[in-house]
């Protein structure tokens, strides 16, 4: 047994040894396969983390509620900023487990700065309010008090400064910052329940936008609806349209990788059929020669992931903040057994060439 493991390793270290050497002797067709599966491995890598990055921009603050269940206005089709409950149904769905949030697109103003933004109102004693996580500051102990999301610019929004929010006459101050606060890709100003009806412009009658719940919720009112949390989030406005398109974009891309992979080594393959034919003539067997051509296409795959990966990674430092952009290492490794995947099978239609190989006619043609 242990002799045929032997042979065995030997056989590896020889096609091995192949490869390479041919890699090395065609340099410039195996660099041009190489510098495409970098680019594109690059491309996709880099297309995830703004996919990744997005997704985080749109669900951050939900994330950091912790929240379950959402129950809202059935008119308002799952989208909390057209949500409006009365101050009977939030009684009716409140306990000591619920949380009351009064959410609406704004602009928040300074000086001559304006900036779009979403104003989350909440109580102080709910678990929303304990659970948020601040970076400098503290929570808004009075009404004229908000937290804004640590993302803004802090040399325009600094601790201290009065912002204009929405319809309201009032001055806000600038009282903390909070981590992980955007909501559909805006930065959160967390602001006094009360205040939200202000910035709105609604009446006393509406006591919030939604009611979340660290469990499941159920409502007889025909008038509500209650959403799970993803089923929340996909209804955030621009959430699954845009998943979905990064999810063709990346897709198409794995798609191209494996028919550009299949061509040039097919071309590769033609090209070197006397040489594969005369191996063939010396007894080489059909197996060693299509073993071969894995062991070239995995190297030069592994070899443009990680050159991408590498890339992807530079490139983090170079993209201002402004732009979303997230990196989820598990999820790249799964792209990146992806890629493997699908340059082996790319192989496969050379290897059928290498197998039907007749030394006869192609050395005596």
């Amino acid at each position: 047994m242990y002799s045929k493991f032997a042979e065995l390793q030997q056989i590896q270290e020889e096609q091995m040894f192949l490869a390479i050497r041919e890699i090395k002797k065609e340099k410039l067709r195996y660099g041009l396969i190489l510098t495409v599966v970098v680019l594109i491995s690059y491309l996709i890598f880099i297309l995830s983390a703004l996919a990744l990055g997005l997704a985080t921009a749109n669900t951050a603050a939900v994330d950091s509620w912790q929240s379950k269940s959402f129950v809202m206005t059935k008119d308002a089709n799952g989208n909390a900023g057209q949500s409006l409950l009365t101050t009977k149904q939030v009684d009716q769905l409140s306990d000591d487990k619920t949380a009351t949030l009064g959410i609406t697109p704004v602009n928040m103003k300074i000086g001559g700065k304006r900036e779009s933004a979403q104003f989350v109102g909440m109580n102080n004693d709910e678990y929303i309010s304990k659970n948020l996580q601040l970076t400098k500051g503290h929570l808004p102990k009075a009404a004229n008090e908000v937290v804004l999301a640590d993302s803004v610019d802090k040399d325009i929004y600094g601790m201290g400064d009065k912002i204009s929010i929405g319809l309201s006459d009032t001055k806000y101050k600038i009282v903390g910052y909070a981590k992980n606060a955007t909501y559909n890709t805006a930065p959160v100003i967390y602001g006094a329940l009360a205040q939200w009806r202000v910035i709105k412009g609604v009446s006393d009658q509406f006591q919030g936008s939604v009611v979340t719940s660290k469990t499941s919720q159920s409502v007889d009112d025909k008038a509500l609806k209650t959403y799970s949390y993803q089923a929340f989030i996909n209804k955030l406005p621009g959430y699954t349209p845009q998943k979905a398109t990064f999810g063709l974009m990346i897709g198409f891309l794995i798609v191209i990788s494996l028919i550009v992979i299949t061509i040039f080594l097919y071309i590769l393959t033609v090209q070197k059929l006397p040489n594969l034919a005369v191996l063939r003539a010396q007894g080489i067997p059909n197996r060693f020669l299509a073993q071969n051509t894995l062991f070239e296409t995995f190297f030069i795959m592994a070899t443009g992931i990680v050159v991408g990966a590498v890339l992807s990674a530079l490139t983090e430092f170079g993209i201002p903040d402004s732009v979303p952009m997230a990196f989820d290492w598990g999820l790249m490794g799964l792209i990146a057994a992806g890629l493997m995947v699908t340059g082996l099978l790319g192989a496969i239609i050379p290897i059928r060439v290498i197998s039907k190989i007749d030394p006869v006619s192609v050395i005596g043609g």
